[in-house]
């Protein structure tokens, strides 16, 4: 098992791939200690090859058990001497259709893995967030936070509640000088998404395919800077704003098939 040995150290979730894998990335090549943490043994194997088994420790962990959280958390805790800069709750998964007609167990998985996940690695891992000086946690939410997406009405629901989450703590920890902060993707090109979507995806405008890379360095970036929302890429600022100012007309051009005429539409009415 690796040891910090006096370096920085990151905590990622869901880190075998994607988002998570590439900021692990970031954070290993500016020199700090990876924590990472996935039910992909494969993913979490390669991991540990790639960044040298002494800059890390990998450990398969279901982020809905809290039991296995807190076991996680105590080895990390022994590899770095109890502190941790960095709380990445990256974790997600997505199942969609329409609501009317998701298997109810779909429904719980989005929710326990997106949410619950979350409430508790935030719950478990606060004490070694506040045990270290300039200390952040930070959140994966999603575009789908700005306003409800209709065909992943509860991946929306799980991701509303996180940014709203993010928005509670970042004033209850800073009490304890523990920023608190999330990002809102857009579509990113990660295995989360169905197959053939990344390609698919419009070559511009807010909604193209997004390298994962980009959210990593917005992880950095957050960390060395003070904000709350960060949006991947930064038109999903617009979408958000103009669900707030115009939530009728972002809803009927849901409706009609028409996001970005509703979304030009309501900024300029804003």
């Amino acid at each position: 098992m690796g040891q910090a040995n006096g370096r920085k150290a990151i905590f990622i979730t869901g880190a075998a791939s994607g988002m998570g894998l590439e900021t692990a990335r970031v954070f290993h090549a500016e020199g700090w200690f990876v924590g990472g943490y996935d039910v992909n043994d494969a993913g979490l194997k390669a991991l540990e090859a790639e960044l040298g088994a002494e800059n890390c420790l990998v450990r398969r962990l279901d982020v809905t058990d809290r039991e296995d959280y807190r076991a996680a958390l105590a080895d990390f805790a022994a590899a770095t001497g109890g502190t941790m800069d960095v709380l990445f709750n990256n974790a997600g998964i997505g199942r969609g259709g329409p609501f009317a007609d998701q298997p109810w167990d779909d429904v719980m998985a989005v929710v326990n893995v997106n949410l619950v996940g979350v409430l508790i690695g935030i719950h478990e891992g606060v004490g070694l967030l506040k045990a270290t000086p300039g200390s952040m946690c930070f959140t994966t939410s999603s575009s789908s936070a700005t306003y409800g997406m209709p065909g992943i009405a509860v991946y929306s629901a799980t991701k509303h509640a996180v940014k709203g989450l993010t928005e509670a703590l970042a004033v209850e920890f800073k009490a304890y000088g523990v920023k608190v902060a999330d990002v809102l993707p857009g579509l990113i090109d990660t295995p989360i998404l169905p197959p053939g979507a990344a390609a698919n995806a419009p070559k511009d405008g807010m909604f193209r395919a997004i390298p994962p890379v980009e959210v990593a360095k917005v992880v950095w970036r957050a960390y060395h800077e003070d904000r709350l929302h960060w949006y991947v890429p930064e038109e999903i600022y617009e979408l958000d704003k103009a669900a707030t100012l115009a939530p009728e007309q972002t809803r009927d051009g849901m409706a009609g098939g028409s996001l970005f005429q509703t979304l030009n539409a309501a900024t300029a009415a804003g």
